[in-house]
């Protein structure tokens, strides 16, 4: 019975790697060849798993465009309760920034992960898709926000938007001009913006 057990708990385990390998493969191949370029053989190549088993978890290319936003959401989530362990909320923004720059070489040659799939499922049709990317934009803005907040200012949302609104530009130029230095530069701006806002807690 045990032994039962066991073959089964194991079958689950590699059921279960093997899906996350593929959604992995998935956040990763889209974001370099973009949706419509890629096919469910790029992904199930990318995770070393056969074509033929890739159906047994993902029935079209849009489950797996669906899995994509989702390890975009956790790798996101990751990194703000990385941030979260900061003291203080300034420096907590100061972190994402840094992280933003971290990712330069990558973002002067495919851009921002999430930003260039929004904008590729923004022009469909249908919203189902464009609005999950949303929702992982919107993620991101409400964690700002609420950064922007506990440092007390004015218009917390707005200076969010006006920091995702600066990453997404600097990654669109950074990806145009195949220049990661476009990175740096305009993360240090924002840096620096972030040191120059007035703590009223003070």
């Amino acid at each position: 019975m045990s032994q039962v057990a066991d073959s089964k708990g194991s079958r689950a385990r590699t059921a279960t790697a093997k899906r996350q390998r593929l959604t992995a493969a998935a956040a990763r191949v889209v974001h370099q060849q973009g949706v419509e370029r890629t096919t469910i053989a790029d992904i199930a190549r990318a995770a070393d798993v056969p074509v033929g088993n890739v159906y047994y978890y993902f029935k079209t290319k849009d489950d797996l465009v669906a899995a994509a936003l989702s390890e975009h959401a956790h790798g996101l989530q990751t990194l703000t309760t990385r941030l979260d362990r900061l003291p203080d909320p300034r420096q907590r923004l100061k972190g994402l920034v840094a992280a933003w720059v971290g990712e330069r070489e990558l973002a002067a040659r495919y851009g921002c992960p999430t930003g260039t799939l929004a904008s590729e499922l923004g022009k469909r049709d249908e919203g189902g898709l464009a609005e999950e990317a949303g929702k992982v934009i919107r993620l991101l803005l409400d964690w700002a926000g609420h950064q922007f907040r506990q440092l007390g200012l004015p218009d917390p949302d707005g200076l969010a938007l006006t920091l995702v609104s600066a990453y997404q530009g600097m990654s669109l130029l950074a990806n145009a001009l195949r220049e990661p230095g476009v990175m740096t530069r305009e993360g240090r701006r924002l840096t620096d913006w972030l040191d120059s806002l007035p703590d009223p807690r003070d």
